[in-house]
């Protein structure tokens, strides 16, 4: 039986790159986005994708969203809570609260939220699965990057409580910490860093891959 598989954010970056390989190894495949532009672009590259605007920072957004794919899909096999931000780059004591709560009402409730709703699915499926998205800062910290490092610790502390709560039910929880992904994305948060530090942007560029092949990959 071919996987129904759910992938936030997923027209873009690497939740694009999920979407893509579920999709090539015969999924179907139902993946939601912010950006209602980029996800007809999907639809034209990924056939049968079944498409969805969803702000995750949104309750309503994610209970609908979740409802919608489940039922569009006949059930739910695989969840991927790829959906994040990576908030500002400055210290602790120069962070605005606002950019704080942002960042965690995307990447840590958001991910709540839509596991919360899909788990009821996952249950009825004989082999289900989550794929939470965290980060190398989810096991090592980030300097000037507090919001987006306790975010994705958090995320990682979650994964271990879903893996002890749903593994009698046969669901699996995972959770992925990559390093740097080229993309407009990283771009944003090595200019960030680079005003912070007081570098060129190619200096931290060069951090960030010394420091990526030094710490490797950490899978929970």
């Amino acid at each position: 039986m071919n996987q129904k598989v759910l992938v936030t954010a997923g027209a873009a970056g690497i939740g694009l790159e999920i979407l893509k390989a579920f999709a090539a190894i015969g999924a179907k495949t139902f993946v939601c986005d912010i950006n209602e532009t980029a996800l007809k672009e999907v639809e034209q590259h990924v056939p049968g994708v079944i498409t969805r605007v969803c702000d995750v920072s949104k309750r309503g957004d994610i209970e609908s969203m979740v409802k919608f794919g489940a039922e569009a899909m006949s059930g739910l096999d695989v969840l991927v809570n790829n959906a994040g931000i990576s908030g500002p780059t400055a210290p602790v004591e120069k962070i605005n609260p606002d950019d704080w709560e942002k960042v965690m009402q995307v990447d840590l409730t958001g991910t709540f939220n839509v596991t919360r709703m899909a788990i009821p699915y996952l249950k009825k499926s004989s082999s289900g699965v989550i794929i939470n998205m965290s980060s190398l800062a989810g096991r090592f910290g980030y300097k000037n990057r507090s919001p987006y490092s306790t975010a994705k610790w958090g995320i990682v502390g979650f994964t271990k409580t879903l893996s002890i709560e749903l593994g009698k039910y046969g669901i699996r929880a995972n959770a992925i910490l990559p390093g740097a992904v080229a993309g407009p994305r990283i771009d944003n948060v090595l200019k960030g860093r680079a005003a912070a530090n007081h570098t060129t942007i190619e200096e931290e560029k060069d951090n960030a891959i010394s420091i990526q092949s030094l710490k490797g990959v950490y899978r929970s």
